[in-house]
């Protein structure tokens, strides 16, 4: 996991160059414009896929949500897909659920494309179109460089589709390379810090709700807290009842408007007797923060391919201060089959 960890500034760096490839792929979407899209996608490419609704939704105008499988696999729903576009994202690949639902879809209209990091995979063959996200074999169980590359590969798809060149992200590899070496010691105050809690809550609103999604799954799956995710409005609406001396609380805040929505929320928390950590480009400006791991700052919908990068290596710092191994968490494979 940590070599991995430690790939990703040359992995997102490489995707960049790639940009040409997704791009066409992307002049295919914009001839058949779309009446909506639709997500499809399980575990960490599930966040990934929250993410990238929130690109489409935002940069493209377009409607979108998040496919229940089992209304495919289960009920045998039988929709209309024309003029849908679906994209389903699997780091394998190899999804019973998700093949069944790109296979269902295509049949019933939808322009399908795969995103995934096997380009043989059977998803990549259902589908009409793919995105190879060039992260190279994943050996660690817990996604870290497939998590990041997926999301960079659907900012440039959307992008793309909208017209852009990649403008934001042209310099990806060498942010993500400066974040990971700036934010070591913050890390480690942070591993020391939250060693021996029980309770942690990750939130944040907007695009860095991937990451607030992703990692908790990442403290849960390698260091087994006890963890859940919340948007920040969703926190106030009931969950903040459970908040008190006994709850970390790790606020996913950058500059942007989702990170200054967050700021009355981690108050809130903060008042509550949470102990507060703070990771993003905004963290130094939350007063409320016990501990920060700042960023550097970039445009908003391109934050969380950053802000995963510390909570990763929080994760693999905190199993191992508990006695863990990260590489082989219990009752978990690489690649999950569902139906």
């Amino acid at each position: 996991m940590a070599a991995e960890v430690a790939q990703q500034p040359a992995v997102l760096a490489g995707l960049v160059q790639a940009r040409s490839d997704i791009a066409s792929v992307a002049s295919r979407i914009a001839e058949r414009p779309p009446r909506f899209a639709l997500l499809a996608a399980r575990g960490s490419s599930d966040h990934a896929a929250i993410y990238a609704k929130y690109l489409v939704e935002v940069l493209l105008g377009l409607p979108a949500g998040l496919v229940s499988p089992s209304t495919t696999t289960l009920y045998h729903a039988e929709q209309d897909l024309s003029d849908v576009l679906l994209i389903s994202v699997s780091q394998s690949g190899g999804s019973y659920d998700l093949l069944e639902v790109t296979q269902t879809a295509r049949a019933r209209g939808a322009l399908t494309v795969a995103v995934t990091n096997t380009p043989s995979s059977p998803l990549t063959e259902a589908a009409e179109l793919s995105v190879d996200v060039r992260a190279g074999t994943e050996n660690a169980v817990a996604a870290t460089k497939t998590y990041s590359a997926t999301l960079l590969a659907l900012y440039l798809l959307v992008d793309a589709i909208r017209g852009g060149k990649g403008e934001h992200v042209a310099d990806i590899g060498e942010l993500a390379e400066r974040t990971l070496a700036d934010t070591e010691d913050d890390v480690a105050r942070a591993v020391e810090r939250y060693r021996f809690a029980d309770r942690i809550l990750t939130t944040a609103r907007g695009y860095s709700f991937a990451t607030a999604l992703e990692g908790s799954l990442k403290l849960a799956e390698t260091s087994y807290l006890s963890t859940r995710a919340y948007s920040g409005a969703d926190l106030l609406h009931g969950p903040v009842a459970a908040v008190d001396t006994e709850t970390a609380v790790l606020g996913v805040t950058s500059a942007g408007k989702g990170g200054a929505a967050l700021l009355d929320v981690l108050d809130t928390v903060s008042q509550r007797g949470a102990d507060v950590l703070c990771v993003g480009s905004a963290a130094r400006s939350v007063p409320s923060a016990a501990l920060t791991v700042p960023i550097a700052e970039t445009a908003e919908e391109v934050a969380p391919i950053l802000e995963v990068l510390p909570l990763q290596r929080l994760a693999l710092g905190l199993a191992l201060a508990r006695g863990y191994d990260p590489d082989s968490p219990r009752g978990l494979r690489k690649v999950t089959r569902t139906r």
